[in-house]
């Protein structure tokens, strides 16, 4: 029920990994959090969780190295050059990932996009860069500011952030995501803002775009707990 893939990024010139549990259903992404790998969602209980969609063949679940948020935590290499990762690293995910999960679909599957922190912003970027391939998406305690990891403003930030290009978007790309949902779920507990969320609310609801933000209350913090529980819940209500 599980495989995983390891190739050589063109795009990024760097060894990454992807891993797959099931066999039939909806193909979900999930990213992992700032400097996690294509495995973290296994070792942290979050594949488990989600066992039952699997096990039914509701959802084949995916996961990914996160190549940029590694950068991101290291500050590896100028600003500029982080930022430029980042974007690089979107489009390894669109033009090398995506079609390694069409392929062991056996078809070009619309995916649903799915992360927790940092990887709520990637999966939340996915779909608003690419939403001919991710029509639904999912952030968890998202963090979508992320230019305070990014000191120097650039063209690749500003395109590889929701929050800097939505308000400037339009043509066929906007007219798609206002086909799409994007759930943005939080809690209120210790390293939790919901606020984050409500920044990401607002600038998708300013272009049309379906959302919602869920407010988990004060009893659910920043951790793999309250991950544990979200992501069955709304993979089950967009399955």
């Amino acid at each position: 029920m599980k495989a995983t893939e390891h190739w050589h990024s063109p795009r990024l010139d760097r060894d990454i990994a992807m891993a797959r549990w099931g066999t039939f259903g909806i193909p979900v992404l999930v990213f992992p959090t700032a400097g996690g790998d294509a495995e973290e969602v296994e070792r942290m209980g979050v594949v488990g969780a989600c066992m039952e969609l699997i096990d039914a063949g509701r959802i084949k679940l995916y996961s990914v190295d996160s190549l940029a948020g590694r950068l991101m935590l290291t500050k590896e290499g100028s600003p500029a050059y982080r930022a430029k990762f980042l974007s690089l690293f979107h489009e390894c995910v669109r033009e090398e990932v995506v079609p390694a999960i069409h392929a062991d679909c056996h078809g070009g599957q619309p995916i649903i996009a799915a992360g927790a922190s940092i990887g709520a912003f990637n999966a939340v970027a996915m779909l608003c860069r690419y939403p001919d391939v991710f029509t639904r998406a999912i952030g968890m305690s998202g963090t979508y500011r992320i230019e305070q990891f990014y000191p120097e403003w650039s063209y690749d930030l500003y395109f590889s952030s929701p929050l800097q290009f939505l308000p400037g978007l339009g043509g066929g790309t906007l007219t798609q995501l206002r086909q799409r949902m994007i759930i943005l779920a939080s809690g209120e507990g210790e390293w939790e803002d919901v606020g984050e969320s409500w920044a990401m609310a607002g600038a998708l609801g300013d272009k049309g775009i379906p959302n919602r933000v869920d407010n988990w209350g004060p009893d659910w913090k920043h951790d793999w707990e309250t991950w544990r529980a979200m992501l069955p819940q709304y993979l089950a209500e967009l399955t």
